[in-house]
């Protein structure tokens, strides 16, 4: 695979929580879209996306780029923030609206899938709102359970990395 291809389907390390928040935004709006007017059709742009950005991040999705080219540099500077959680949280969000095209589509139940994208609206909202990333919670959960290595992010096994200002004096 060429060295242009493999940086297609690269998640950034790390991400900007900003523009993080404004991906979230805008899928709280689709998940309401979607259960206040009973679309389904909704489900595929909010699928695609939710794939696009765990196997590019921004790169292949519109929403993304949206969100990192233009809000979120208007809104505030980057706050930088590890990229597998992120990654983790658009997984989590890969399997919610996955599970909702399904359940719509292919088994009919309307209300199955509409709690389900209820769900992921509740994820997003705490995400954009507040600033509080379940996905990422949970990543830190498994990383403590030891189901996830600390090679994987190692900027989340040890917080001195983000914040030299806790390293504690060699000797003390």
């Amino acid at each position: 695979m060429g060295t242009r291809l493999r940086n297609v389907f690269r998640f950034p390390n790390p991400v900007n929580e900003v523009a993080a928040r404004v991906v979230a935004g805008a899928v709280v709006v689709m998940c309401a879209a979607t259960i206040g007017w009973g679309e389904p059709w909704l489900f595929i742009p909010l699928c695609y996306g939710f794939w696009a950005r765990v196997l590019t991040g921004p790169t292949l999705s519109p929403l993304g780029q949206l969100a990192t080219r233009v809000v979120a540099p208007r809104l505030a500077p980057p706050r930088l923030v590890a990229g597998p959680p992120k990654r983790f949280a658009q997984a989590m969000g890969v399997a919610f609206s996955t599970v909702a095209l399904v359940l719509w589509f292919g088994f009919g139940l309307d209300t199955a899938a509409l709690v389900v994208v209820g769900l992921l609206a509740g994820a997003a909202f705490l995400e954009s709102v507040v600033g509080y990333c379940l996905g990422c919670r949970i990543f830190g959960v498994l990383m403590r359970a030891g189901m996830i290595p600390d090679e994987v992010c190692a900027a989340c096994a040890d917080v001195t990395l983000r914040h030299p200002e806790l390293r504690q004096p060699v000797g003390v």
